[in-house]
């Protein structure tokens, strides 16, 4: 095999001789050719140029030329790590399986394993009086047929008689005669215990017949039958059908990868292939990981795993696997050309619903991670929440608010967690968590955008103050200058965990009048908050600079995002890129990956998630579980109780009080368009420029909700328009009242 430094060879030998001649001689070329064919030979012929001759005198030899300078000096007898160092730098393997060690996949294997257990168990009982106890019914005469059949050739010794014919074709005359002898010897044995048994069944038939009870000639009876039936079952046509019908998935070898890599478009592994060789190395077995296959890959020299990432679907039709079924992977604690290829049996996009692993929890820290959903190989995501601040972007209809709810629900499992949720889309996604939100808006009016930018400006002075109240810690209570669980359980701190979401937030920081100052807002929260115990979590259907502010999207910890346009994109959520290392959600498909997207900063590396999923039923449930742990542990407010924490700077006023003045009770429904026109004229300062949708969006967190109304226009005109009822108004006075007086 030829070395790679035989190549240069020749160059280093024109170099030597330049170097030896200072005068600038001409060089032979031909002379210098010739040494790339005598370079071959070097090696073997280099022991014998440098012996010394028998003189002792390393002059006496070759007169004229000069022994060859050896360029790389040979090796020592023991090079590389002693047999401790490898020892102690090699790999170990888990005893345990991941499942084993994880109490949440634990109890998700044993779930499954007994509920296949009970599905094959009520499966066949069913089919038992219905099925399979008329098919040995049937099946019995032939059964009796088949067991007279099988006694008979057994004692007359019929399998031997192949044999014996055998031997007698061959005319070997001796051996047939010995097995011959053998043959009667089995007869007569044989036909002497067929003739007792006979005569044992015989007596007990007509003992059961005659002389046993009814119960016990109708238990003999089915006993019989059955068996019988048993023995007359055709061999291709088994009593009991399967429970469960296994999905074929083939076993995944080194072959079968060999030539699906070969197939993606990389010349240095084509080209090994086509000449007999493999291309990569497998520095492992292929092994069974979780419901897939994992094979351990060394790439060719100069060969990224992104490179291979970057021919997903080519490696998936390789394969002839589904497309969410193949995830090549990079394995941090190696080389960058270390590929970790997982193929799993089943689509990604097919595994259906993913339980939350809180869903049925009381209480949860949020100081540690909260679960988000589940990777291709079937292991349980988490995200972390405090001192970071989280970015969730995707096409709409991904599965985004999905993700969000997921987060937000995690929070609120937190009694010590301030919740702040605004939905700037307007469709209520997050309205099942209003009861326990310190503040909560959801529109997409100027009102609801300026009421999350007002959000934004309370945020940063926050920011400030607990700055400056933890620079007055003492440093054995906070030595790292950070919000810890036991500093957030000092109520009389005011430093407990603060979690801000804003959902659909390009409609905030896009707005022509609040964005730019929101923005600025945002960066600075995002930048100082995430010691302090402030949390951002940011959504968005559209990243981009306008929408999403480069100081916000480059400062962000973690990321999330399902499926994007384009590299742009993918790139503002992801970070910078992302998408050249082969981290691209652009891979995913429209609807069938809906909820499948990358998650950035909560791993070594980025990985594939499927998030959890919790629809409105299982997130009021939450939301009831979480507002009466806050009610018990007295830290309900702001919203939550009908209140306007911390509003921002302008006159001091009462919503509600004010409406109540302006419909008097005679009016039991009145139109939110003349309330609006009654409010301006009540406070021009305040409610200047009101309109009926502003009084609609305002009214609604105080539990107001608008109605179809009749009435009279200005000019006599009997029409219906919203509207709300006095009746209403009053109940949510009333119960405000009440909370306050119980806080």
């Amino acid at each position: 095999m030829k070395h790679p430094d035989d190549d240069n060879e020749l160059f280093n030998r024109l170099e030597a001789e330049l170097a030896a001649d200072p005068a600038g001689d001409v060089v032979d070329l031909n002379k210098a050719r010739s040494a790339r064919s005598e370079s071959a030979d070097f090696g073997a012929d280099r022991s014998a140029d440098l012996q010394p001759t028998e003189s002792g005198d390393p002059s006496e030899g070759e007169s004229g030329d000069s022994a060859p300078a050896m360029v790389d000096r040979p090796a020592p007898a023991q090079s590389g790590p002693g047999l401790i160092d490898r020892i102690r730098d090699s790999k170990r393997l888990d005893v345990l399986p991941a499942w084993l060690k994880s109490g949440p996949e634990f109890a998700d294997a044993m779930r499954w394993l007994a509920g296949h257990v009970g599905h094959t168990v009520a499966f066949h009982a069913v089919r038992v009086p219905f099925l399979y106890v008329p098919k040995l019914v049937w099946r019995s005469p032939l059964g009796l047929i088949n067991a007279l059949a099988r006694i008979g050739r057994w004692a007359i010794d019929a399998e031997g008689e192949p044999l014996r014919q055998a031997e007698a074709r061959r005319e070997n005359s001796e051996l047939y005669l010995k097995l011959s002898r053998q043959r009667d010897r089995r007869v007569r044995l044989r036909m002497l215990v067929t003739v007792l048994a006979a005569l044992f069944v015989l007596g007990m038939s007509l003992f059961l017949v005659f002389g046993a009870e009814t119960r016990t000639q109708v238990l003999a009876a089915t006993v019989a039958v059955l068996m019988l039936g048993w023995l007359g079952a055709p061999a291709d046509a088994p009593l009991a059908t399967r429970a469960v019908i296994k999905t074929e998935v083939q076993k995944l070898t080194s072959d079968i990868v060999v030539k699906a890599m070969a197939s993606i478009g990389i010349g240095q592994i084509a080209t090994a292939v086509a000449k007999g060789q493999d291309g990569i190395k497998f520095v492992a077995p292929i092994t069974r990981e979780g419901p897939g296959w994992r094979a351990d890959i060394d790439l060719p020299l100069g060969v990224t795993v992104a490179d291979v990432a970057d021919r997903r679907a080519r490696l998936a039709s390789g394969l002839r696997r589904p497309l969410g079924c193949v995830w090549p992977d990079a394995d941090p604690s190696e080389h960058e050309g270390r590929l970790i290829l997982w193929v799993g049996d089943r689509d990604l996009s097919k595994t259906g619903i993913v339980k939350w692993g809180l869903a049925n929890s009381r209480k949860h820290d949020v100081f540690k991670k909260i679960p988000f959903g589940i990777d291709p190989r079937g292991r349980a995501q988490s995200v972390p929440m405090i001192q970071h601040n989280i970015l969730i972007g995707s096409l709409p209809g991904q599965g985004k608010t999905a993700s969000v709810r997921v987060l937000a629900c995690g929070a609120a499992m937190d009694p010590s967690v301030e919740l702040w949720l605004h939905e700037n889309k307007g469709t209520g996604d997050l309205d099942a968590l209003e009861c326990v939100s310190h503040r909560f808006v959801s529109g997409i009016d100027d009102d609801s955008i300026k009421y999350a930018a007002d959000s934004l400006k309370l945020l940063r002075e926050e920011v400030m103050r607990r700055a400056a109240a933890m620079k007055k810690l003492p440093r054995d209570l906070c030595p790292d200058k950070r919000i810890t669980r036991t500093i957030a359980d000092k109520r009389s701190l005011k430093l407990w965990p603060l979690v801000a979401v804003f959902d659909e937030c390009q409609n905030l920081f896009a707005h022509p009048k609040y964005g730019k100052q929101a923005g600025d807002d945002a960066e600075f929260i995002i930048k100082l908050g995430r010691a302090l115990g402030v949390v951002l979590i940011l959504a968005t259907q559209r990243p981009d600079k306008e929408s999403l502010p480069t100081g916000i999207s480059g400062n962000v910890s973690i990321r999330f995002a399902l499926r994007v346009a384009g590299q742009v994109e993918n790139d503002m959520i992801l970070g910078t890129s992302a998408y050249k290392n082969g981290v691209r959600a652009t891979s995913f498909r429209p609807e069938i990956d809906a909820g499948n997207g990358y998650l950035a900063g909560a791993t070594a590396l980025p990985v594939v998630v499927r998030t959890a999923y919790l629809d409105d039923p299982a997130t009021n449930a939450i939301a009831q579980r979480a507002h009466a742990l806050r009610k018990a542990e007295g830290t309900l407010s702001g919203h939550a109780l009908g209140e306007d924490p911390e509003a921002a700077a302008g006159p001091s006023y009462d919503l509600l009080a004010d409406v109540a003045a302006i419909v008097p009770p005679s009016e039991e429904r009145v139109w939110n368009e003349r309330i609006a026109v009654r409010l301006a004229e009540l406070r021009p300062e305040v409610y200047g420029g009101w309109k009926g949708e502003n009084v609609t969006s305002t009214l609604k967190p105080h539990g107001i909700k608008t109605r179809d109304v009749a009435g009279v226009t200005d000019d006599g005109t009997r029409t219906t328009r919203r509207g709300i009822v006095r009746a209403d108004l009053t109940k949510a006075i009333a119960e405000r009242d009440e909370n306050r007086g119980a806080a």
